[in-house]
């Protein structure tokens, strides 16, 4: 007669017990809570009870082909005891079937292990072994930054450095449903066996997972059409030497910055930076944690990375109040909530490094307005540095003063201003202030060449205003107090409104006298130009003799719309808009012309 076996589920999960059945002639006796506990597991969309599942068929396709028995039974689990499976009620009721039927408890799980022990119940404990690797880093070089993995498409992996980059296809068979299947498998396995391995997210068709320096996120239907696999690994490992620091940047980092906004493009090495700027900080004998979710910073041993607690941040934020960290990193900070903890942990005190998604450094600071009272945006807020491949292109520094707008004349409209201060020059580059009802951002410039941070605004609400109206507008300042508008002739009547109803509320609402103007098919001399596609901008640079002059760009004879000049020479596009898609088509076929 042969022994009797009886699995719990982390020994079905594991896949140890098929291996195990390959070389004896054990019966094997699966409870059917073991059953339904991956199922439930498998209908949240949970891969482990996918992966018990595939081992109860393999374990199958072993009884037909050595002949030993598999059966099924015991009642199936009620739902209180489905609720209470956490707190080992399912682990509880498999050892008494083990016990009942004189069979021998095979588990994985040593708390289960134990309490079998205490009991004088017959098992065997499979302890896991721990791997130095799995099958996923098979895809991996040392130049590889991610991998892409998509049932029915080739393999594709990202390889370089942060900001040079590119796509590349590594293998030449496209993935099988079964290949993308047991991938999936064994990475699970290796996070539940690994010292290493983390459960960071589980959701329905979603799954997130970090192995080491690997950060892996799972997907599968419904939340996907296919199963994927995307593989992140950071491949550059530097400290804050590696950047072309002036002793002035580094000086403020070491004694003034309290609040800092690493800002950039996906892909372009935020965190690479945020990385080496903690260490650095624990270099300098400061106690650094981390806020993270997924926790994928590759920092070294001393610096404690923490998860969302009981899924919020905010309950993460309340606990590091507690334990009272000298700075704070925070990865990354993108819906309200989490800006809300930002500044909350900044206001008590703590010392905040936030790695934040912005195309331009200014776009970190504005992700604050609304979300944190103006007058205390420089006080969580004092320093951004923005990225840009690999490399610090941008630092500003902010403070908070009381004057009179740039642009505007009456001392009565003195207000509280926050400039924002390119940190090596210590010129401003944009304030930010209250407007009427809304706060507004408006560059710097100098007048003797450039509109006003008054005539920027009101640019910005005319057109605003007459968007209902008309598709591009041309607004020219013939004094600090009169605009001329230009549309097209048809258009006029629109902007008129019935006996002069719509102009007459513009100039009251804005406070400015407004001439309507047809506008001429072509408006001047014809302006040279270079396109660069420059992280989430396009730039059409005619160069600084244009500064502040207003051109016009047409595309085959179409107006497409009418920009002012940058200080720069420079006129900058969103590289996610329709605009600036119609300017890359034409200036492909040579139909795009920028005129005075």
């Amino acid at each position: 007669m042969t022994d009797t076996v009886v699995p719990d589920t982390s020994i079905i999960i594991d896949g140890e017990l098929s291996t195990h059945l390959e070389d004896t002639d054990e019966d094997v006796f699966i409870p059917e809570f073991v059953v339904d506990e991956l199922e439930n597991q498998a209908n949240s969309g949970k891969e482990i009870g996918y992966k018990g599942i595939d081992e109860i068929k393999r374990i199958r396709e072993l009884s037909e082909e050595r002949g030993f028995d598999l059966e099924f039974g015991a009642r199936k689990p009620t739902m209180e005891e489905i609720e209470l499976a956490n707190s080992g009620r399912i682990d509880a009721l498999i050892r008494d079937i083990a016990e009942e039927r004189n069979a021998v408890l095979f588990t994985a799980d040593r708390v289960q292990a134990e309490i079998a022990d205490a009991k004088g119940i017959e098992y065997r404990f499979f302890e896991t072994e721990n791997e130095t690797s799995f099958e996923l880093e098979e895809f991996f070089d040392e130049k590889t930054m991610s991998v892409h993995l998509k049932q029915g498409d080739l393999p594709k992996a990202k390889r370089g450095l942060p900001g040079e980059f590119e796509l590349q296809e590594i293998g030449e068979e496209r993935l099988e449903p079964g290949d993308l299947d047991r991938l999936i498998s064994s990475t699970l396995g290796e996070a539940e066996s690994s010292d290493e391995g983390l459960m960071e997210m589980e959701k329905e068709g979603a799954t997130v997972i970090q192995i080491g320096r690997y950060r892996i996120a799972i997907t599968r239907p419904p939340f996907s059409k296919a199963p994927e696999i995307t593989a992140v690994r950071p491949v550059a490992k530097v400290s804050l030497d590696d950047y072309s620091m002036s002793e002035s940047l580094l000086r403020r980092l070491r004694e003034d910055a309290e609040g800092i906004l690493i800002a950039g493009a996906p892909g372009h090495g935020k965190s690479t930076f945020a990385q080496a700027l903690a260490e650095y900080y624990e270099e300098e004998d400061e106690v650094v944690k981390t806020m993270e979710k997924p926790r994928d910073l590759d920092v070294d041993a001393g610096i404690t990375q923490y998860a969302e607690l009981e899924g919020s941040m905010e309950s993460t934020g309340d606990f590091l109040l507690l334990a009272r960290p000298d700075f704070t990193v925070f990865d990354e900070v993108r819906k309200t909530g989490d800006f809300e903890v930002f500044s909350d942990m900044r206001m008590a005190g703590v010392g905040m490094i936030g790695i934040v998604h912005a195309s331009e450094a200014v776009d970190a600071v504005q992700r604050l307005i609304g979300r944190v009272e103006l007058g205390m945006i420089p006080q969580v807020c004092d320093t951004v540095i923005h990225i840009e491949d690999a490399e610090i292109s941008k630092v500003y520094s902010l403070r908070l003063t009381v004057k009179v707008p740039e642009g505007m004349t009456e001392e009565d409209l003195a207000r509280p201003v926050i400039e924002v201060v390119e940190f090596e020059s210590d010129e401003p580059v944009y304030e930010i202030y209250t407007y009427g009802e809304e706060t507004v951002v408006v560059p710097s410039q100098e007048t003797s060449s450039m509109e006003t941070g008054t005539e920027a605004l009101a640019r910005e609400q005319i057109e605003y205003k007459l968007r209902e109206y008309v598709k591009n507008p041309k607004i020219e300042f013939i004094s600090k107090d009169h605009v001329e508008v230009r549309v097209s002739e048809d258009e006029i009547p629109h902007i008129i409104g019935r006996n002069g109803e719509n102009i007459d509320r513009l100039e009251e609402e804005l406070g400015l006298s407004i001439t309507v103007e047809p506008r001429n098919a072509s408006s001047g001399e014809r302006v040279d130009y270079s396109l660069e596609e420059r992280g989430g901008s396009v730039v059409l640079d005619v160069g600084t003799d244009y500064s502040g002059q207003d051109l016009d760009i047409t595309a085959g004879g179409e107006f497409l719309f009418s920009a002012t000049v940058g200080k720069t020479g420079e006129i900058s596009l969103t590289k996610s808009s329709d605009l600036a898609s119609r300017v890359i088509d034409a200036h492909s076929t040579g139909d795009l012309k920028v005129e005075e």
